[in-house]
């Protein structure tokens, strides 16, 4: 706590508490209004919460929730919701299925269903994650008939992940796309738009700024490499969820509640 220096702000409908070190550094500010808590300092969350303290003796009010009808709450998606569509319509009848088997040809359904399997894969090590206070939300849809397969939110912050099924798959991934059996495919990339997108949507919807960090997973890969020059897009395998378990806190309970709020929304990204 030495050495902070404490200071309130209200201004143009914000209440602020700025934490700052006697040089003037900026170490950190928190949102009275939405229990929002910015660390800009690593190392320094623990002074700063000491600092806070005589601040932020009454307890913060409640996040106002919203009354979603079912037809806009997304709560109810299940991983792979958004691909089910495409399942059922390429589905071969029995004879058609029957004939693919037996001379060993795949079928256009198998790469759709191989995507599904994986989606639910992944979703299931998230939900694992509601134990430490983390909110998952599956299949989310947005304009122009795509979709972001998760979005996790918790005290560590909001993650957007596109998820990839390749099974017994080596995999590199490089700055803006991943390789694998001799393809390249822009998973890099569409995971950073997902990004921006979803990050622009639920800044739109809250009020204040909500960074969604993108997440590139791999499910049921044999081998993954990752160049060491991608940081702003977070590569793993499903097996890495558990990861999330111990990122440092940036959120309050009731933050994540209302970022949570506003994301399970179906409204919040129809304009993403």
């Amino acid at each position: 706590m030495s050495g902070l220096q404490v200071s309130e702000w209200k201004r143009y409908g914000h209440d602020r508490i700025y934490v700052n070190r006697s040089s003037g550094e900026k170490v950190a500010w928190f949102d009275r209004r939405t229990g929002y808590l910015n660390v800009l300092v690593e190392g320094q969350r623990d002074a700063v919460l000491a600092a806070l303290a005589p601040y932020l003796g009454t307890p913060a009010a409640p996040v106002a929730r919203r009354e979603l009808s079912p037809e806009h709450d997304l709560a109810g998606n299940r991983p792979g919701e958004s691909l089910q569509g495409k399942v059922d319509e390429l589905a071969p009848g029995f004879w058609r299925w029957a004939s693919a088997r037996l001379t060993g040809r795949s079928l256009e359904v198998d790469s759709w269903r191989t995507g599904q399997a994986g989606e639910r894969r992944m979703g299931a090590e998230l939900e694992r994650l509601g134990r430490r206070g983390w909110r998952v939300l599956h299949s989310i849809p947005l304009a122009a008939d795509v979709d972001i397969d998760h979005v996790l939110i918790g005290p560590g912050g909001a993650f957007c992940f596109n998820t990839k099924c390749h099974r017994r798959a080596r995999v590199w991934v490089g700055d803006d796309s991943a390789r694998l059996g001799g393809q390249t495919y822009p998973y890099v990339r569409k995971s950073r738009a997902e990004g921006r997108r979803a990050s622009a949507a639920l800044t739109r919807a809250c009020g204040f700024t909500v960074e969604v960090r993108p997440v590139l997973a791999f499910v049921a890969v044999a081998e993954l490499k990752v160049v060491p020059s991608l940081r702003d897009v977070r590569v793993l395998q499903e097996r890495d969820v558990t990861a999330f378990k111990h990122l440092k806190d940036v959120w309050t309970p009731e933050s994540v509640e209302l970022v949570y709020t506003a994301a399970r929304d179906r409204r919040t990204w129809l304009r993403s």
